[in-house]
């Protein structure tokens, strides 16, 4: 079965972003930050999009499909 996977951390930390400025960035709390790049939380698309954005990437660099671990 597929799932969601990110990179949001990753992407985020090469960025120079903080979980509360990229929080802040994209309208969001940094708990929501927190829970999406930890797999607990999937995003909206505009969410998703938004963050892509916000990170000068697109959002296929950001998040993408793979199979359970």
């Amino acid at each position: 079965m597929s799932r969601l996977f990110n990179r949001l951390k990753e992407l985020r930390s090469e960025a120079g972003h903080t979980q509360a400025q990229l929080a802040e960035a994209v309208g969001v709390s940094r708990k929501t930050i927190n829970t999406i790049e930890n797999r607990v939380f999937i995003p909206s698309a505009l969410l998703a999009l938004k963050l892509a954005a916000e990170l000068g990437v697109p959002v296929e660099d950001v998040f993408y499909l793979g199979d359970d671990e």
